[in-house]
């Protein structure tokens, strides 16, 4: 029976990270208007939390093996929790950023080491219960918006890192009484890789920030990004002497693998990234309140849902290819009506709707889009290394939240060097859809399906 309290705790605290995610993209135009800042600097709020868990979240998994998940566990959960508490009672954009740092520490770290509990608590029905574990993230994205909307418009955006502290706190204590010690693995946490991928990636967001500050700034951001390439460089060299480095260059050696890592670059930058900014767009471009901005998120969370559930089903009789480039191009239109509605397009053609409903039905496109292609993008390859699915899994996400902390940035830098919201959408939304299909190519450059794969 304890089993069953543990599932319910790990799956309490996927949840509130699940929420806490889109309740703070909700909160974002009332942080920046209350501080009087910036949008680049604004921007940090969501770019640093994403970059953070991108990092964490490998090294959260070797840790778990090392020391224990349950420490690990423990870990995670405090600091996403003080992370929160923190965050509600910063009294300045700078302080707001540093702490959603430790937050971000949290959320990479969860992940994994609640998954690892899942299975091993569950070792008969390993897959029925990651399957039902992973579930409560899309759930979680459907209560996020609303609750995140409800909560700004009622008791201001500190509240949305306030309700995390009381379930945090209710999950350490559970985790603490129910979670069981385990024995130790030999083997080392790559923190100088880490330290290097981490390094690199800011210093590269930071180049871009600094396009937008005025005098002297491309040179401070040339500065930056030649110190990307040298650190990028020395991360290169690192890992391929290490013995157990944080990312595994040969999975990226082999043109399928390149191709797909791209490709999840490409749809975290288009996917992820972006939509963290749909609730400005509603402010902003269509003068919804808070709540709508928020509401508007949930057709795209229920249609990924069904999408995925579909596509999942017939995966194996469509392959990767077909749900792939046809989940790209309905992505592809989905950034593209995004941008025409911001420049108000459909209202000069005589087209009138009212503006909730028509930003909801553009976001039920991009579920629909993202639903379809995520099944097949998350298996494609897999099959040419079916020894080494964690490192491969672990890759290809790390490439779609690089992509997500990214587009943040140069979407923060579009929107302040626009001159006004609605231009600066449009040129968001319309170069993102242009790069998405210049990544159509790299879709046949994968495994058509499993049939095409020898070891299959």
């Amino acid at each position: 029976m304890s089993k069953y309290f543990i599932f319910g705790v790990i799956s309490l605290g996927l949840l509130m990270v699940a929420i806490s995610g889109t309740a703070v993209s909700v909160a974002f135009p009332i942080i920046t208007s209350s501080f009087g800042i910036s949008l680049i600097l604004a921007g940090w709020v969501l770019t640093i939390f994403q970059l953070v868990a991108t990092v964490t979240m490998p090294l959260a998994g070797k840790a778990g093996d090392i020391f224990g998940v349950k420490k690990i566990f423990m870990l995670s959960l405090s600091s996403f929790t003080l992370g929160s508490l923190l965050c509600a009672l910063a009294p300045n954009i700078e302080l707001l950023i540093l702490f959603r740092t430790l937050q971000g520490v949290g959320a990479g770290s969860f992940l994994p080491v609640a998954t690892s509990i899942a299975a091993k608590e569950f070792p008969g029905s390993r897959q029925q219960a990651i399957g039902l574990f992973t579930s409560i993230f899309p759930i979680g994205q459907i209560i996020g918006p609303n609750l995140g909307g409800w909560l700004v418009e009622a008791f201001g955006w500190r509240s949305v890192f306030w309700v995390n502290v009381p379930i945090g706190v209710i999950a350490i204590v559970a985790a603490a009484f129910l979670l069981r010690g385990e024995e130790r693995e030999k083997g080392q946490v790559d923190l100088i890789g880490a330290g290097l991928l981490t390094a690199s990636v800011f210093a590269f967001l930071m180049g871009l920030s600094q396009l937008g500050n005025g005098n002297g700034s491309w040179f401070g951001s040339g500065v930056l990004f030649a110190s990307t390439g040298v650190m990028i460089t020395t991360f290169v060299w690192y890992e391929r002497r290490t013995k157990e480095p944080i990312i595994d260059l040969e999975v990226l050696s082999e043109r399928p693998f390149l191709a797909a890592n791209i490709f999840n670059f490409v749809m975290g930058a288009c996917v992820m990234g972006v939509m963290a900014f749909i609730p400005l767009y509603a402010v902003s471009i269509f003068n919804m309140t808070v709540f709508q901005s928020g509401f508007v998120l949930t057709p795209r969370s229920v249609a990924m849902i069904l999408a995925s559930t579909l596509t999942s089903m017939f995966l194996v009789r469509w392959g990767y290819r077909q749900p792939m480039l046809i989940g790209t191009l309905l992505t592809t239109a989905n950034l593209i009506l995004l941008g025409a509605a911001a420049l108000g397009l459909g209202t000069t053609v005589g087209v009138h709707v009212n503006s909730v409903v028509l930003v909801s039905g553009v976001m039920l496109l991009a579920g629909v889009g993202m639903g379809i292609q995520a099944p097949a993008a998350n298996n494609a390859c897999i099959e040419l290394m079916p020894d080494r699915v964690a490192t491969i899994t672990g890759v290809r996400g790390m490439f779609r939240q690089i992509g997500g902390a990214v587009s943040i940035a140069v979407t923060s830098l579009v929107l302040q060097r626009a001159g006004d919201m609605e231009h600066g959408f449009f040129i968001v939304f319309t170069g993102l859809a242009a790069v998405m299909l210049v990544t159509i190519p790299a879709i046949f450059m994968m495994p058509a399906s499993p049939k095409d794969v020898p070891s299959a």
